[in-house]
């Protein structure tokens, strides 16, 4: 029994030595990604029911994202219409002085609109003579 102790001495040092041994670093991995120089404005908006309407308008690819509902629509912008409007053959949205619109064209159906508060103006002053 003692000529064992040694051995089961020097066999757990052996494992443990080699059990120990940490991988060496591993090389870092530069991963170079592509800056992307879009034109990107996003904005939401919330009408008079509570509904938001997410919009992010890239005008480097003049198109627009609109997330609504759970649902995304994409749309290219159009030229045509006034100020910014977008479409497809199925939706468009329009920003026309802050009134955001977006709508069902083939049924003409207003799926959100949102209207700007008018800014109460400040107190007239009026010169008394």
């Amino acid at each position: 029994m003692k000529k064992l102790v040694p051995f089961i001495i020097l066999g757990l040092a052996a494992i443990s030595v080699t059990a120990c041994k940490h991988p060496g670093k591993e090389p870092e991995v530069v991963v170079n990604t592509p800056t992307t120089t879009d034109d990107i404005v996003k904005d939401i908006y919330t009408d008079n029911f509570g509904d938001k309407i997410e919009v992010s308008i890239n005008h480097t690819m003049n198109t627009a994202t609109v997330h609504l509902d759970g649902k995304t629509y994409e749309l290219t912008k159009s030229d045509d219409l006034p100020d910014y409007t977008a479409s497809n053959s199925e939706y468009q949205y329009s920003n026309i002085r802050g009134n955001i619109t977006f709508l069902k064209r083939n049924v003409d159906m207003v799926l959100f609109h949102h209207k700007v508060d008018k800014k109460e103006s400040g107190a007239t002053k009026m010169a008394s003579y």
